[in-house]
């Protein structure tokens, strides 16, 4: 990773995330997942379900949600929040592009978990 100005984390390219799928990428307050939409945007959450802590990057995108992969719940890639019945937020991660290179807005996870 490198530091970019005003902040931001240069995690990669966008190439280096399938349609549908994601990536993980370590932070100082645990992981974050990297998802890229099959109309290539790009969403960042931390990597944890808020159901029973189910790791998100290994659920299947939809859309601009991820199923967790251990209890079916569908989190938006947008807000977190779980959809339907279900209750409970993942912590989103600011994204931006610079190009064709991911930037994250880590500051603003540690920033919300002080």
């Amino acid at each position: 990773m490198t530091m970019m100005q005003d902040e931001w984390v240069e995690i990669g390219g966008i190439e280096d995330i399938p349609r549908r799928g994601a990536r993980v990428v370590k932070s100082p307050v645990g992981d974050v997942a990297v998802f890229r939409a099959m109309d290539d945007r790009i969403f960042a959450l931390e990597d944890r379900c808020p159901h029973k802590g189910g790791p998100l990057s290994q659920g299947i995108v939809q859309g601009h949600a991820v199923n967790c992969p251990l209890h079916n719940w569908l989190i938006s890639l947008e807000t977190g929040k779980a959809q339907g019945a279900d209750e409970g937020c993942a912590r989103t991660v600011p994204v931006k592009m610079q190009g064709s290179r991911i930037l994250l807005g880590l500051s603003g996870l540690i920033s919300r978990t002080a």
